[in-house]
């Protein structure tokens, strides 16, 4: 299993209704408005990395009101 944190940010005023939207989508562990440079911390699991890069860029990108994504895959070290 591969997990990872997206931090994004949205349009003025849609954090917390693309967080309640992302929180829907499978392989979604948890969504939560922050506030900082992001507007949402998403953490994420796949059961590998292309899975987790479809999760990513099929289904959360498309969410409405994001305008940019960081995705930070977990390391175990």
């Amino acid at each position: 299993m591969v997990h990872a944190y997206i931090l994004i940010q949205t349009e003025v005023g849609q954090a917390a209704a693309v967080a309640a939207e992302i929180a829907k989508i499978a392989g979604v562990t948890t969504a939560e408005d922050v506030t900082g440079p992001y507007d949402v911390i998403v953490r994420a699991e796949a059961e590998n990395v292309d899975l987790l890069g479809q999760l990513v860029v099929a289904r959360v990108q498309g969410v409405q009101g994001i305008t940019r994504t960081l995705t930070c895959p977990v390391v175990h070290l």
